[in-house]
């Protein structure tokens, strides 16, 4: 049987970058790397399910948008294979509301927030007074991302009860919005990715999606260091290697997690795209995955 250290499957073309980057810190690191797409899936999973193939960590970067992929996660789940991010752990994390409880009842600051039961579940609700929320608050579904089913900007009651409808089996979140302080002459709004122990803070501006690296300086003169605090309690609370979270800090210095768990993170380059991740957080992404893995198999 041939086992290989590092199984990753993806399909999404622009992951392209990102996994020749880590296929060269595996390199660097003698960890041999498996690499299952779609073209090649069930020619791997009939080796993997035959005996014939193993490996000793797993990565998944396909399943949550191919369902082909999934024989292979239950694969893993039924074998002695870790996971970067396990399916179950991750299935935790994709739901917002309870995500929202879990980091509430650990005492992490969010902003009010009002839970919806699903629509289908329960049609008629009471209203809830908005105008604990501001004037304008955010609607969104617990499950899915890239903004599908939220509305921005809402301002009432009728608006929620017709956005609710709109996925009907999920539960919805009514979220105040948050205003940042402004620190340097920017938005004190950070996306911080964690991986394996380690935390990549970075300015995320909102309106245009661009990372800038939070610098260890800004971090001693702006006293930014509670966002990789925060961010490793997200990490023990999740569960999860490897995700992404936002935070904002108020005008009254308190830092609020905004968007609780990000699983997958795009990792798209920022030399070749605007409003990727910057180079040098990708490289020490997958430099920290290839140790992550290099340190599980000498176990």
């Amino acid at each position: 049987m041939d086992i290989y250290d590092l199984c990753v499957a993806w399909n999404w073309i622009y992951d392209a970058d990102f996994i020749g980057l880590l296929d060269l810190s595996c390199q660097s690191h003698g960890i041999s790397l498996l690499q299952i797409k779609p073209e090649n899936l069930p020619q791997m999973l009939s080796l993997l399910v035959g005996g014939e193939l193993s490996c000793r960590v797993f990565f998944d970067r396909a399943s949550d948008e191919d369902p082909d992929f999934m024989p292979l996660v239950q694969w893993v789940s039924e074998g002695e294979i870790r996971s970067i991010n396990p399916f179950e752990q991750s299935l935790h994390t994709w739901n917002k509301a309870e995500m929202h409880t879990r980091l509430v009842e650990n005492g992490l600051n969010v902003p009010l927030t009002f839970v919806l039961l699903p629509y289908l579940e329960q049609p008629d609700i009471t209203p809830i007074d908005l105008y604990k929320l501001g004037e304008q608050f955010t609607i969104k579904p617990a499950h899915g991302s890239g903004g599908v089913g939220v509305m921005v900007n809402a301002t009432s009651w009728e608006q929620v009860l017709a956005v609710r409808k709109e996925h009907g089996a999920d539960q919805y979140l009514l979220q105040a919005h948050v205003d940042p302080v402004r620190l340097r002459d920017r938005p004190a709004w950070f996306r911080v990715i964690y991986c394996a122990g380690r935390t990549f803070p970075s300015w995320w501006d909102p309106a245009t999606h661009v990372y800038t690296p939070v610098s260890d300086a800004e971090k001693l003169c702006l006293s930014l260091d509670p966002l990789d605090e925060i961010t490793a309690e997200i990490a023990d609370l999740c569960g999860l290697n490897l995700f992404s979270t936002e935070i904002a800090m108020t005008t009254d210095g308190q830092f609020l997690v905004v968007d609780y768990v990000n699983d997958q993170i795009d990792l798209r380059l920022q030399s070749t795209v605007a409003e990727g991740v910057p180079d040098a957080i990708v490289r020490a992404v997958t430099e920290q995955l290839a140790r992550h893995v290099e340190h599980h198999c000498r176990l």
